[in-house]
């Protein structure tokens, strides 16, 4: 389905924002694949007008649902149906396109280009989003990865902190839920996470589980062993964020396991919810016009840690210490999690050279300072920060309607997490998309239904991943896991 613009943005003149390469591109048309709009797409379209504007090109965006987003792109640059140029999706997701050599290096391009400013983009992004292997091969357009977001107003009611452990969340949780928190005469939510079966739960569950998982900074990873490829997940670790997730449920919304993160996020926007689990949208969502119950009510945290982590040689969890928790703050293991890791354009190998050249300029733009520090202070774009300047300059979001006082925290929220020595990955290797999207999710959802034990949905993973692993070839795989981790030899 094509998205069609509605206007629901602003328009940002193209005068001063050119590509460097800039060209006439009359006659050339840049069809782009990405998720059902308004959040991502439409703003893909807005951008796409103002560059048809200035250089000729068209721009078309279409959709498809989420679920179905990576096998689209795949199945069409693999077979040589090649109607697909541009594909919008989770960066995770490419290093199988890569593997399949379907998907446009960039450092060229990138090394012509005088306004992407690429050293702008934080690390985490730069090395770990937009690189495999040590080459780019992606733009970014967001920025992800989850805080935890509570009501201030209430935690200062009760004289509550804001939790740092999974414990504290659900005591915290528990004083809050049942109170009436925007005043329309009835009890609200004390947590509310988005646990919809084939939508996106299980990048919360990540969330959860990382604190548990990994230990020892990023190159640890939460999912595999680094030099056998074996899993990491039927272990303690994994089945303790399993019955917190479920366990959250006994102070969320009595339909929760329905609602996937629009059904959310609309709920926090009401002020119905004293916590929530969601990436940097809900700073932009509480500004909104349909967010006045939260204006300037909400604070952001690093998510809650754990003080007992995973001993990979026993499956058990041990109490933290200097040597398995280095990075710990007051005997509590953080590792924020950057859950999807962002949405990212990639440029189909196999188009011609003045489609890609121009693929390439749009993604350039949409990703440039000029426009991205606008795009990112809007909630209803999905577009979260991921240039150092939307971070250090609080001018654009108190323009926008943020408060001094939110900007601050919610910025230093988003810093405490990217400068995390231990900050956890997404999986990114060929097959991420079934092992957490298909896999990971079925099984989620199983458990929380009361299908299953988390001890059989752990083991059920387990068996399921070592048959992707191997379905793609473990060698391969753990290189592949190792690179996406920083890990060269």
């Amino acid at each position: 389905m094509k998205y069609t613009a509605l206007g629901l943005g602003l328009g940002v003149a193209m005068a001063t924002a050119l590509p460097a390469t800039a060209q006439d591109y009359n006659g050339v048309t840049i069809e782009i694949l990405t998720r059902p709009g308004p959040v991502i797409a439409q703003r893909l379209v807005e951008r796409g007008e103002e560059f048809t504007a200035a250089t000729g090109a068209e721009i078309r965006v279409n959709e498809v649902p989420f679920a179905e987003l990576f096998q689209k792109i795949l199945t069409d640059w693999a077979t040589g149906t090649n109607s697909i140029d541009v594909g919008v999706f989770a960066s995770g997701w490419a290093t199988e396109l890569v593997d399949g050599d379907l998907v446009e290096p960039l450092d060229d391009y990138i090394a012509a280009d005088s306004k992407i400013d690429i050293d702008d983009i934080a690390p985490y992004f730069r090395e770990f989003n937009q690189k495999i292997g040590g080459q780019t091969y992606l733009i970014t357009v967001d920025g992800d990865f989850q805080m935890l977001y509570y009501r201030r107003d209430i935690l200062e009611e009760l004289g509550l902190e804001p939790p740092r452990t999974w414990a504290e969340y659900m005591t915290v949780a528990g004083a809050m839920h049942g109170k009436d928190l925007n005043g329309d005469g009835e009890g609200d939510f004390g947590s509310c996470i988005f646990k919809k079966r084939n939508a996106q739960s299980y990048f919360a569950m990540g969330s959860i589980a990382a604190g548990f998982v990994q230990s020892k900074g990023t190159g640890e990873g939460i999912f595999f062993d680094n030099d056998t490829m074996k899993p990491k997940v039927n272990n303690e670790a994994w089945q303790e964020a399993f019955r917190i997730y479920k366990a959250t449920g006994e102070f969320g919304p009595p339909d929760e396991l329905n609602h996937d993160i629009g059904d959310t996020r609309g709920l926090v926007q009401a002020g119905r919810c004293g916590m929530v689990i969601d990436w940097g949208d809900i700073g932009p969502l509480s500004i909104d016009e349909s967010g006045a119950a939260i204006k300037d009510k909400m604070g952001a945290v690093i998510m809650p840690g754990s003080t007992k982590v995973l001993n990979t040689a026993t499956g058990k969890l041990e109490a933290c210490n200097a040597d398995n928790c280095p990075h710990a703050i007051d005997g509590i293991n953080y590792a924020p999690f950057a859950a999807f890791g962002g949405w990212a354009g990639a440029i189909n190998k196999n188009a011609d050279d003045k489609k890609k050249q121009a693929a390439y300029d749009f993604l350039s733009y949409v990703n440039q300072a000029e426009q991205s520090n606008v795009d990112v202070t809007m909630g209803w774009t999905g577009y979260n920060p991921y240039r150092n300047s939307q971070l250090e300059n609080t001018e654009k979001w108190i323009e926008a309607g943020f408060s001094p006082e939110f900007a601050a925290n919610y910025l230093g929220a988003i810093k405490d997490s990217l400068n995390h020595p231990n900050m956890a990955s997404d999986i990114k290797i060929p097959g991420a998309q079934q092992y957490t999207g298909v896999v990971l999710d079925r099984e989620l959802a199983r458990f929380l239904a009361g299908e299953i034990t988390e001890e059989q949905a752990t083991a059920n993973i387990e068996e399921a991943w070592e048959e992707i692993t191997e379905d793609f070839g473990r060698d391969s795989q753990k290189t592949m896991y190792n690179l996406s981790l920083g890990i060269t030899n």
